[in-house]
């Protein structure tokens, strides 16, 4: 095969929540930014139906095409402007702006013209800026010529708002609003009082929105304010009142389509609409989840939806009703427990909403389930000391999964707590088996499972700054009342009062290494016997790790003081060691492979290597500008074929790593519309509903309607297993009568799809004297068989010579209790 250039990819896990979701006009889909990448999703299945790509650049806007409802336009910090046809995923048209574009937006009675946010040369200064988009039939369209429409503007399109169908543009920024009338080409300015006193120190604006049919202003402010500002034709006739329930910042403002109730949200997770303009009559969505980042409104007015700071888009009825939930990898202040790979599911795991581990499936590209650790009520309040979860690891191929929470007021009251969790087949998920409070005096700097195959009891280790680590052993917990396992201490060491920083076992579960600041210790899993110490003096152990397979033998361990050393088992003496400042160091579970990314003045590089010799066998520089932070090895479902050493370690897993902004990064020799998104041929929402008994029967027959049906079409049709037959009852009895198709019609179809599948004879199978015709005919009913004297002569003439005499009603009946006999066993012999 061609092997071509590893390069660095967005692989999903990209925020939906950067820019307002927007909605198609039928209310079917809806639209919303990821990365690089426009996502449609259905409303109503919450499946992705499309992934629109071609932009170079994170996205920074989307909008449907005023003149066309089908097309939806985009921009990005590319400089481009797209036009797709959004129902088949297809790219129509590229117009080169050239700058970066930081907004879009296109108001009633434009035209062709359309307003972008752009950035000047100086820092945070931006501007509104108009550009005709030419009528041309290239692909390729340049529309350099733009035109300046507003000064000192906020980047965020929460900032900006067209009101009265385009008549007028508001902007806000800090503590002024700026209201720009198109055709008197006039600009108002309006000032809130900015002194520092507690009355006016959070009078700033966070958002603004326009009244679709009158001259009405709603904004945002920091201290939780909505104020209506009405006559801003002039400086000095302008009025506002005041709306007030929210206790902190407002973070977004949507008109409805009539105009005659706004929608607010912020950090208290609650949507609250506003009717009439008026603070008595207020309804309320309450527990969201999270912060609410901003609100959309369909054209049709029928639905709301809103974006959460997790990462979240939640899609609403107009009666406050909650229907949907597109829910994305959600970005943790900080990635606590690392990265991991679910052994069963393959999902990436690592912690989420607070208290909280999440599982998301890289190859859909979306949240599998979340699985509620600390299991208390979140308290959206920043002066108040919550329970974190810190840790996590998953063991005995994901049948134990080992999780540390902590909570501490001050340096001298720290709460501990580990959670050890058994996977049930029953319930398909994991239930808590033992909980240890205080198991250390200290912060748990590492955890890790024996996951060699060669020993029957599970074993946890974990490391503390408290100077110890201990061995936790599962054993019997049952009583008189119930048979059950728990988890107990059965070791504890420690080194010369070090703290005990790292911990590992050895791929065949005989050897620990526990590093203790600058020493590394190796322990027998047997006895807990120490075995030998490694001491370079070269700075704190940040990373540890065995070989795999061939490797197995060697230790590789990463210092602060930017030291890789490996370290040879078998002569207990250092093997070789590099200059180079790790951050991530991570081994392929299936592969003698090592990866690690290294910190530089450019930004972050990457070396693959193995154990027995320090000669990378792969490098690629400035794989990241930013820092990368933690990192994967996830088993691919379809091995790839690299035969070049540089390629090798792409065979058997895939390496993703998150950087410090939390983007989600992969190594790929395949284009991502090749390789990491869904073709732009996947089936549209009407299509991706889940398949019924009661579809499959009219599918099929829709399939089959005006054509002979083949040999081959009839066992299709007959497939359905035996066990969808009550299904199939049910799904009729309750599908409501106004939508069925008539009985005469569901009558037959309905009937055959509950009767037994057909054998499909081989050529070998079929007796000497009968011809395929005559079998065919023998597997029909008895019914079928009451035939005329002139119908059994015509079948016979069909025998050919080979039908010796005329077969009685009864030995036909006998011969056919043969014919369905099962013989294929015979083979086998």
């Amino acid at each position: 095969m061609v092997e071509e250039g590893v390069r660095v990819v967005r692989c999903g896990g990209s925020r939906l929540n950067f820019r307002r979701a927007v909605f198609s006009v039928d209310s079917k889909y809806i639209f919303c930014v990821s990365g690089d990448f426009v996502k449609v999703y259905s409303t109503t299945t919450e499946e992705c139906v499309h992934i629109l790509h071609g932009h170079t650049d994170l996205v920074s806007g989307i909008l449907v095409n005023p003149s066309n409802h089908l097309q939806l336009y985009s921009c990005s910090f590319d400089g481009t402007i797209k036009l797709w046809d959004y129902v088949d995923g297809i790219l129509i048209k590229t117009f080169t702006i050239g700058p970066k574009l930081h907004a879009f937006f296109i108001p009633l009675h434009a035209e062709d013209s359309v307003f972008l946010t752009i950035s000047k040369e100086e820092p945070d200064i931006f501007q509104l800026v108009s550009v005709k988009l030419p009528k041309s039939t290239s692909q390729d369209v340049e529309a350099r010529q733009l035109t300046f429409v507003l000064d000192y503007i906020n980047r965020s399109p929460k900032c900006i708002a067209f009101g009265n169908e385009g008549e007028y543009v508001a902007a806000v920024r800090d503590f002024y609003l700026s209201v720009y009338f198109f055709k008197k080409k006039k600009t108002c300015n309006f000032t809130l009082p900015s002194t520092k006193n507690k009355k006016n120190a959070k009078n700033k604006f966070t958002c603004v929105a326009c009244h679709p049919k009158e001259d009405c202003i709603a904004s945002g402010h920091m201290d939780g304010k909505i104020r209506l500002w009405r006559n801003f034709h002039s400086d000095q006739k302008y009025t506002y009142t005041c709306l007030h329930w929210h206790h902190d910042m407002v973070m977004d403002l949507a008109f409805t389509v009539t105009g005659t109730s706004l929608l607010s949200g912020g950090r208290e997770c609650v949507l609250v609409e506003w009717r009439d303009g008026s603070e008595k009559n207020k309804e309320f969505l309450p527990r969201l989840g999270s912060s609410i980042e901003h609100i959309s409104v369909s054209p049709a007015g029928d639905l709301f939806c809103t974006s959460h700071s997790d990462n979240k888009i939640t899609v609403i009825h107009r009666n406050l009703d909650a229907s949907a939930v597109i829910q994305g990898l959600v970005k943790d202040r900080s990635i606590s427990t690392g990265l991991m790979v679910d052994p069963r599911t393959k999902a990436l795991v690592l912690n989420g909403k607070p208290g909280h581990l999440q599982f998301y499936s890289l190859k859909g590209d979306k949240q599998l389930y979340n699985l509620d650790i600390i299991q208390q009520e979140y308290i959206n309040d920043e002066g108040l000391t919550q329970t974190e979860l810190t840790k996590a690891a998953f063991g005995c191929s994901g049948t134990w999964l080992a999780t540390v929470e902590q909570r501490q007021e001050n340096e001298n009251e720290l709460e501990l707590q580990m959670k050890l969790w058994n996977y049930s087949k029953k319930t398909q998920g994991f239930v808590l088996n033992t909980k240890i409070a205080m198991q250390h005096d200290d912060h748990i700097t590492a955890l890790c499972f024996n996951n060699a195959e060669s020993y029957e009891k599970p074993i946890l280790v974990t490391a503390s700054r408290d100077g110890h680590f201990k061995v936790w052993i599962l054993t019997d917990d049952s009583d008189i009342y119930k048979k059950a396992i728990a988890w107990t201490c059965d070791f504890v060491g420690s080194y010369h009062k070090y703290q005990a920083t790292n911990c590992c076992f050895s791929e065949d579960g005989s050897l620990l290494a526990v590093s203790f600041e600058e020493i590394v210790t190796i322990w027998d899993s047997q006895t807990w016997e120490l075995k030998c110490t490694f001491c370079q003096r070269a700075g704190k152990i940040r990373h540890l790790c065995f070989g795999r397979l061939t490797c197995s033998k060697y230790l590789l361990g990463t210092t602060d003081n930017g030291i890789l050393c490996c370290w040879n088992l078998l002569s207990c003496s250092i093997q070789w060691s590099a200059k180079l400042n790790v951050r991530v160091m991570e081994p392929d579970p299936y592969s003698d492979h090592v990866a690690a990314v290294a910190q530089s003045s450019a930004g972050s590089d990457l070396f693959v290597f193995k154990p027995s010799e320090p000669r990378p066998l792969y490098i690629q520089k400035n794989v990241s500008r930013e820092e990368v932070q933690w990192g994967v090895f996830v088993p691919r479902d379809v091995p790839e074929s690299f035969t070049s050493e540089t390629h090798q370690w792409l065979n058997r897993s895939q390496f993703y790593f998150l950087t410090k902004s939390q983007s989600l990064l992969t190594f790929s020799t395949k284009s991502p519309e090749e390789k990491l998104t869904p073709t732009s041929k996947q089936l549209l929402a009407e299509e991706s509903l889940p398949t019924t008994p009661f579809s499959f029967i009219l599918g099929k027959h829709r399939q089959q309607q005006g054509a002979k049906l083949t040999e081959t079409s009839e066992n299709e049709l007959v497939q359905l297993p035996l066990t969808e037959n009550i299904p199939a009852i049910t799904e009729l009895l309750h599908t409501p009568a106004h939508v069925l198709p008539s009985a005469s019609f569901l009558c037959s179809l309905f009937v055959n799809s509950l009767l037994l599948s057909k054998e499909t004879k081989s050529a070998e199978e079929v007796p000497d004297d009968v011809d395929m015709e005559g079998n065919k005919e023998s597997d029909d009913s008895d019914e079928e068989y009451d035939l005329t004297e002139k119908d059994k002569e015509t079948n016979n003439t069909d025998l050919g010579e080979d039908a010796i005499h005329q077969l009685s009603k009864s030995e036909e009946k006998e011969l056919r209790k043969f014919r369905k006999v099962d013989y294929s066993w015979l083979t086998a012999l």
